[in-house]
């Protein structure tokens, strides 16, 4: 265990107070209308004319992908210096969601703002991820995501080694995918609400290591806490503990931190959250898994409309968001050595 993380994840998390349990909580992503869509972005290194079109705060952005107008909407920092690189997140919304509405559920532009590093919001086609091409609906997602991050490093001055992402919901199997796919690509990922593939996980084999911190509600009625019943039915999930567990055997974990109770009610209706960690993993990696007891399908933390799920959120006293930079921000540094996995015996 890495004293250093395990002191980022307490401070986000210790404040917890008591709460009534919420079987029913729902992430709220209203579509909200976008502004006009603007692409003055170029290909290559920002060049000096590049550089002062750049616009700071809110912008939204479009590229064409798989013969596919993609959208997207993007913040940068007032602190951003197109001569330094910045890390660059990537958030994805669930279902009939959309990136502006996922920002603001989950409140990214203000801790890009406070600590220094560029956000995205990807739009998906219809308000919903697609994993595999086919031929009903030509568009691989996974390949959306590697199209979009190069382009942002022709137009942002982005630092390779700390694009991290992360997804509510559909958006978190998105991040799950990505990371048995784009792991050279991205250097760490957070899941919220979200667990493998029952297909996928079969095919995923990754050649390098992968940081993984999952947030789920062990009574969330979307994506089933202990796994779908049927799991040769389209789009099944595996539970959330074999996720995690693969992740933990993949990246050849040798310590656990035994389940810890952060915070319980005294009540038997209230919610506590419970964690474990698995560390001593190959090329520095770390497996975090934070579980809502009790909790339902949301984002802990975030923006909502729902006063039930306001009442919830502030009595519960834990912001994901900021869990899961603190957890970005400990993978990525010039420090940390990066190497494949050897081959399995």
């Amino acid at each position: 265990m890495n004293p250093q993380l395990l002191r980022r994840i307490l401070v986000s998390i210790l404040s917890l107070t008591l709460v009534t349990a919420c079987e029913s909580i729902q992430a709220e992503e209203l579509n909200v209308p976008k502004a006009q869509m603007t692409n003055g972005d170029s290909y290559g290194k920002p060049s000096a004319q590049a550089k002062e079109q750049i616009t700071l705060g809110d912008s939204y952005g479009k590229l064409t992908d798989q013969g596919q107008s993609r959208t997207y909407y993007l913040y940068t920092p007032k602190s951003y210096n197109p001569d330094q690189p910045m890390p660059l997140v990537l958030v994805f919304h669930g279902d009939e969601g959309s990136g502006r509405s996922i920002a603001d559920v989950t409140r990214f532009n203000d801790l890009a703002e406070k600590n220094g590093f560029i956000v995205v919001y990807p739009d998906a086609i219809n308000h919903t991820w697609s994993f595999k091409a086919k031929p009903n609906k030509k568009v691989d997602d996974v390949l959306f995501v590697n199209a979009l991050i190069n382009h942002l490093e022709q137009v942002r001055n982005i630092d390779p080694q700390r694009i991290y992402a992360t997804g509510f919901s559909k958006g978190a199997i998105l991040t799950q995918a990505l990371a048995c796919k784009l792991p050279d690509k991205i250097t760490a990922f957070a899941s919220v609400a979200g667990a493998l593939s029952a297909r996928l996980i079969q095919k995923c084999q990754p050649q390098s290591p992968v940081s993984m911190l999952m947030i789920n509600g062990t009574n969330d009625k979307d994506v089933h806490y202990d796994g779908d019943d049927d799991l040769k039915q389209k789009g099944a999930l595996v539970s959330v503990p074999q996720t995690v567990n693969f992740w933990e055997t993949h990246n050849q974990c040798k310590s656990a931190t035994p389940t810890q109770v952060l915070a319980q009610a005294t009540s038997s209706d209230g919610l506590k959250v419970k964690t474990a960690m698995f560390s001593g993993c190959m090329g520095g990696a770390e497996v975090v898994q934070l579980s809502v007891v009790d909790g339902g399908h949301f984002w802990p933390g975030g923006t909502t409309q729902d006063p039930q799920l306001k009442q919830v959120n502030n009595q519960l006293g834990f912001n994901a968001s900021q869990a899961i930079w603190d957890f970005f921000q400990h993978h990525g540094s010039s420090s940390e050595v990066s190497r494949p996995l050897p081959p399995s015996s």
